[in-house]
């Protein structure tokens, strides 16, 4: 059983940066796909990045209309980590981010929950003006 436990959130200022973790046990890490969402209270999670497979062992990573150019999806497959890096960060991404992972290699980025098998505990991201 796949478990993945987050990181990294907290208060950062408008235009700063912040990394996120999502550290992965429980299963093969170099065989999974990392996705990242965020979720507003009241509202449904939404998709910030996925991973794209596009050969053997090679992605490329997809992200909202919002966050490109500012946001890095990005994994080390030797710690079994993935990781969000957000830079220039607005006060609209002030939400709680979950990283999940699927148990698929996807030739498109998997934009919707019920395409991922396990999630992260979620962890709060704020920021101030």
């Amino acid at each position: 059983q796949v478990q993945l436990v987050e990181s990294g959130g907290g208060l950062v200022q408008a235009g700063g940066s912040l990394r996120l973790s999502c550290a992965a046990s429980g299963g093969t890490f170099s065989r999974l796909s990392m996705g990242w969402f965020r979720q507003a209270p009241g509202k449904e999670r939404e998709f910030v990045s996925g991973h794209r497979w596009i050969g053997s062992n090679v992605y490329s990573s997809d992200y909202a209309e919002s966050v490109k150019g500012r946001f890095t999806n990005s994994r080390d497959n030797a710690k079994n980590t993935a990781y969000l890096a957000m830079n220039k960060m607005k006060s609209e991404n002030s939400d709680v981010y979950y990283c999940a992972e699927d148990e698929r290699r996807r030739n498109q980025s998997p934009t919707v929950t019920t395409d991922y098998n396990y999630w992260g505990q979620g962890t709060q991201v704020t920021v101030s003006s």
